[in-house]
């Protein structure tokens, strides 16, 4: 695939923006965003972003009003005081090792929830039938703490308002090797969002959440949320067999039976081999796979509203720049070929700039192949285990069998 040959099929919106890069803890901190630029350079390299049916969203900074739709009152107070200079609230998560104070800490964060914002402002507007902010996926991020380098969580102000905006159901499905604790912690009531989070375990990784039993509880009016909390919590070392086996075995079939109007995906990358942070070992070939089929499932179930974004990922100058790259153009309409050749402006741009290496292709040459759960359920496998225990404690309330279906 070169520029020339890309054609977006679907009119998306796409957000970039360069201040999105002033959300920087530190020269040292593992989320740094030179992956984020790393990533619009590669897309603008294959022509996506400047295909005629393809909207670059600049987003400003978000306002209170924005934020308070998912986040307490004293939670963005706290997070202004410690920008401007003041204290760190620790009981806010502020200030940790992981989510340490600096001065763009507020307006960054805000940029990348309004972003994630005008997603959503687009779908409602028809002017958009898909939208990718992969700058954002910020999920650790709950109603008054932060967390796990996410301040603001701007998936939870897409969700809230697509819900404002007149849809009755969404889904969240979170693809990041990390659990998605704080959306799951936002609306963890509210029985109109769905909330499935595919992760390693919470026994060997942050956040230590995300286990089956967890499984939603109860609007302030009654309404029992129980069964739109999904949480498949797989074993170290699981890769693509074992993640797109674990997928297919829970995630359509629970989408269905909830039927939502819109998705909201997040689309971590830190589930790849060559990841620093975490002990997965899928490929780009199996992320990109992931995206094509939450891409086919959004359009099967959705009416075709999906908006993605990015989350996790820290391997950020070989890993991060092509999966969000493939995500951007699947959600476009126009996925780019296995094996494409990486363009060697862009290699030469990271070599120049970054002193690494890149890689050649646009794929890691895996072999894409998984049992289906129809070929039956195997005790002795970790990952089977672990999809039994999630179909166990969803598929009844649901209707399904969690053997069969």
């Amino acid at each position: 695939m070169t520029p020339t040959s890309f054609r977006a099929a679907v009119p998306t919106a796409v957000v970039w923006d360069p201040a999105l890069l002033e959300y920087r803890f530190h020269a040292t901190h593992p989320m740094d965003p030179v992956r984020l630029d790393l990533t619009q350079r590669l897309c603008r390299e294959f022509g996506i972003l400047d295909d005629p049916l393809v909207r670059v969203i600049s987003p400003g900074i978000a306002e209170d009003e924005t934020l308070l739709s998912v986040h307490d009152a004293g939670y963005v107070d706290a997070v202004k005081i410690a920008a401007s200079g003041g204290p760190a609230s620790s009981v806010h998560g502020l200030g940790t090792e992981d989510t340490p104070v600096f001065a763009e800490l507020h307006a960054g964060a805000a940029r990348i929830a309004q972003g994630s914002l005008e997603c959503a402002e687009a779908i409602l507007a028809g002017e958009a039938v898909h939208a990718v902010n992969f700058a954002g996926g910020l999920h650790h991020a709950a109603r008054a703490r932060a967390g796990g380098f996410c301040v603001y969580n701007d998936a939870a102000v897409a969700i809230q308002r697509l819900l404002d905006g007149g849809l009755s159901k969404v889904v969240y499905l979170d693809v990041d090797a990390h659990h998605g604790d704080g959306t799951q912690d936002i609306f963890y009531d509210d029985p109109r969002v769905m909330t499935i989070s595919l992760h390693q375990t919470g026994v060997s990784l942050y956040p230590g959440t995300g286990f089956p039993a967890e499984i939603g509880g109860r609007a302030p009016d009654g309404t029992s949320a129980e069964g739109t909390v999904v949480n498949v919590a797989l074993p170290p070392q699981t890769g693509d067999a074992g993640w797109l086996r674990a997928f297919h075995a829970v995630v359509p079939a629970l989408v269905r039976a909830f039927e939502p109007d819109a998705m909201v995906s997040q689309h971590g990358c830190d589930t790849h081999e060559e990841d620093p942070l975490t002990d997965l070992r899928l490929s780009i070939d199996g992320q990109r796979q992931l995206a094509l089929d939450i891409a086919q499932l959004a359009e099967e179930v959705c009416g075709d509203r999906w908006i993605a974004t990015g989350g996790g990922g820290y391997s950020v100058h070989r890993v991060v720049p092509r999966s969000w790259t493939h995500l951007t153009a699947i959600a476009a309409g126009d996925p780019i070929p296995l094996r494409t050749l990486v363009p060697e402006p862009w290699r030469e741009h990271v070599r120049r700039t970054c002193g690494v290496e890149a890689p050649e292709r646009m794929n890691d040459d895996a072999e894409l192949w998984w049992r289906s759960w129809e070929l039956g359920y195997d005790p002795s496998d970790a990952v089977d285990r672990a999809v039994m225990q999630t179909r166990r404690e969803l598929f009844p309330l649901y209707g399904l069998d969690p053997w069969f279906d």
